[in-house]
């Protein structure tokens, strides 16, 4: 992703046809944003922050090379 990415509030992101999170990687070149109680599936290479709002969940990992901050999050390793 070229700019940022940001997930509105209460969407899911998953994975069909067999992928698996721990094989998906999002590299993005800009702040990531989760909106409140959304969920979001794969690999997180943040150029920036990356910040899950309010009960987001995530199934994967979350990787910044600032910041990542978490506000009452599940995160599963995949």
């Amino acid at each position: 992703v070229a700019g940022t990415l940001t997930t509105s509030s209460a969407v899911k992101i998953t994975l069909t046809g067999g992928a698996q999170a721990k094989n998906v990687f999002w590299q993005v070149a800009g702040a990531v944003t989760f909106g409140t109680t959304s969920h979001f599936e794969g690999i997180v290479l943040g150029q920036t922050a990356i910040n899950l709002k309010t009960g987001a969940s995530m199934t994967g990992r979350a990787l910044a090379q600032t910041a990542v901050t978490l506000q009452m999050n599940a995160v599963t390793q995949p």
